[in-house]
């Protein structure tokens, strides 16, 4: 299962009630930021959420109204919190802007307590263990280095409680090691092998964040299947035109994607303040019903289909 927590979901300038791009995705104990507009401390006090493990930072793109939040934000840490260590991933671009912000006006001068370290984003596998993958995607918008991405749990296959004590499996070491692809002796000299207790692979929770984008064909095989689709919807489908020339999808365009790829859930943000939320909706659900418009503060859990 993974959490999404969104504090801001405007586009490219804030309104009163939606503030600029930031988001939070948890996963048992990691948490990841993706991007980092204007006001997100705010944001994070007023969610609860705290900036405890706030230690990764992923960006999709370099555009001021996704980067200008981190200089705050560093300050913040720097003087207040007790963070030995940030990571900033982004593209080459990104992160030649982010540098310019952070050491050239934040820390311009000053010696940060937080130790920064950029890390420049390709496409693949960026953080992998044996449980989780986060793996990063190009993306089409406006400039060099622009990216989705992509969370899954690995496939596994479920303990069958049930079998495990009808064959006399004891709780405790055997079973975590059945888990783990052991085979085991039981006290009567018996072996039990994984396959005897362990029932058939089933994929993990698969949740993809594309960001700001430009086009959808070249995104398929990323998201498809996805439990959860992160997606802007700047525009509506009246003004096709302005999101081509300004790099970004309509409502209508975000659910077609979703309805061609096996998406469970679309999950629409970047909202324009050119239009009410509504008719944002109203776009998207007429091609992909399980649509809904995230606004700031709200938090979604995602989680595997049966």
């Amino acid at each position: 299962m993974f959490e999404i927590l969104f504090l801001g979901t405007s586009a490219s300038a804030p309104s009163a009630h939606r503030g600029l791009p930031a988001h939070i995705v948890l996963h048992r104990e990691s948490r990841f930021m993706i991007d980092c507009g204007e006001g997100t401390q705010r944001q994070i006090l007023r969610s609860g959420i705290g900036f405890k493990r706030l230690d990764r930072i992923l960006i999709t793109h370099g555009h001021l109204d996704h980067i200008l939040g981190l200089g705050g934000l560093v300050s913040t840490l720097s003087r207040w919190e007790a963070m030995k260590r940030l990571e900033i991933w982004g593209g080459r671009w990104a992160l030649e802007r982010i540098g310019d912000l952070l050491h050239g006006v934040v820390l311009r001068g000053a010696r940060s307590e937080v130790d920064i370290e950029f890390i420049e984003i390709s496409p693949g596998v960026l953080i992998e263990d044996d449980e989780f993958q986060l793996s990063a995607f190009q993306v089409h918008h406006r400039g060099p280095g622009c990216f989705g991405f992509c969370f899954e749990e690995k496939p596994r296959r479920p303990f069958l409680v049930e079998k495990a004590e009808m064959l006399g499996v004891p709780a405790g070491p055997e079973r975590r090691d059945l888990v783990l692809g052991r085979s085991i002796t039981l006290a009567d000299g018996s072996v039990i092998h994984p396959g005897d207790v362990l029932g058939p692979t089933s994929r993990g929770t698969k949740l993809v964040h594309i960001g700001d984008c430009a086009r959808t064909d070249n995104l398929h095989q990323a998201v498809a299947d996805a439990d959860a689709l992160v997606s802007e919807a700047t525009y509506l489908e009246h003004e096709g035109e302005l999101a081509r020339r300004f790099g970004h999808l309509t409502a209508a365009r975000a659910a077609r994607l979703a309805a061609e790829t096996g998406v469970r859930q679309l999950i629409l943000t970047h909202i324009s303040r050119r239009y009410r939320e509504k008719d944002v909706l109203a776009e998207a659900r007429a091609i992909f019903p399980n649509t809904v418009v995230a606004r700031d503060l709200e938090m979604y859990q995602i989680r595997k289909a049966n």
